[in-house]
């Protein structure tokens, strides 16, 4: 009965407990118990990290062994270069006065839901039924005089027979991607 009391409660690595012991000294009671793991990943990583940078420190030193200044050097190296500080209470204060000078826009008189303009929603259209017309065809038709009705219609009729044809070699493009 004792045995089955046991492993109804999961044991903790002693890493693990000493990491809950240290946030619950701390006033953090109310976790879940991944941050526990997250907390002990960090800590392996970060102290993995640091004695690489030491061994490194220690070679380009021609040392054998690792001493307590090839830490600490490797140490400073990470604190400066992984860790930033937050910046000053007055920087911050003055960047919410500045940005608080201009007031929030009203808020229209109208019911339903509030959604922003159209292209920065999901709902608005994103696309085009009708393509634009290749730059070639339309500069050509555009460019002909407006005296001449023979010559606009013959190269509408250009046109329209060079549209034929590459719509044909693109249907026949498509057919041999399916073909096998």
């Amino acid at each position: 009965m004792a045995n089955q009391k046991r492993e109804s409660t999961q044991v903790q690595p002693e890493d693990a407990t000493i990491v809950s012991l240290v946030l619950q000294s701390l006033g953090v009671h109310d976790y879940d118990p991944k941050v526990v793991q997250q907390l002990l990943e960090f800590a392996h990583r970060y102290t993995t990290d640091v004695f690489q940078d030491a061994l490194v420190y220690a070679e380009h030193a021609n040392k054998v062994d690792i001493d307590l200044e090839d830490i600490q050097l490797a140490i400073q190296g990470r604190v400066n270069h992984s860790f930033t500080t937050p910046p000053p209470k007055e920087f911050l204060l003055e960047l919410a006065e500045e940005k608080n000078k201009t007031p929030l826009p009203l808020i229209p008189e109208k019911y339903g839901n509030r959604l922003p303009a159209d292209k920065y929603c999901l709902t608005g259209l994103n696309f085009s039924i009708v393509p634009n017309a290749p730059p070639s065809l339309s500069n050509t038709t555009t460019q002909q005089p407006s005296s001449t009705s023979s010559t606009t219609t013959t190269t509408i009729a250009a046109n329209d027979s060079q549209l034929q044809q590459s719509k044909r070699r693109r249907d026949d493009m498509e057919d041999d991607d399916y073909d096998f």
